[in-house]
């Protein structure tokens, strides 16, 4: 598992450079270091064209395009249509998770995030990708 995980890329989609630092350090944390980023989710979208990862890590509050229009849009585009997706919410809204679930996310993680959620919260994408 240490193995896979030091293998995988994951992107961060934050507009908060702040958000996006914690995410990483927790990232590190659990052995995961080949980290990208993107401010919101247009530079997300243009940056998994170029550079695919194998898991997103989205806030779902952005300028541009929010969460929800980036997972769409990746769900709807053939070569990342199946990358794990998971939605950063600083809020435990229903009405987001539903419309979330609806299009195809994997998992959500609630700011402030800890290092054993995130932990927790990776395994089972991971699980799932494997």
């Amino acid at each position: 598992m240490s193995n896979f995980k030091s293998h995988l890329k994951v992107m961060i989609v934050d507009d908060q450079r702040t958000s996006r630092m914690l995410i990483r350090d927790a990232l590190q944390q659990i052995g995961v270091e080949n980290v990208i980023f993107a401010v919101d989710g247009e530079e997300a979208l243009k940056t998994m064209m170029t550079t695919p990862c194998h898991i997103i890590i989205s806030d779902y509050n952005m300028p541009k395009l929010d969460g929800l229009q980036l997972l769409k849009a990746i769900r709807s585009y053939g070569p990342t249509k199946k990358v794990p997706f998971i939605i950063l919410t600083g809020k435990g809204d229903k009405n987001l998770v539903q419309k979330a679930a609806a299009l195809g996310v994997n998992n959500f993680l609630v700011k402030p995030i800890s290092v054993p959620v995130l932990q927790k919260t990776m395994e089972a994408v991971v699980g799932k990708l494997q």
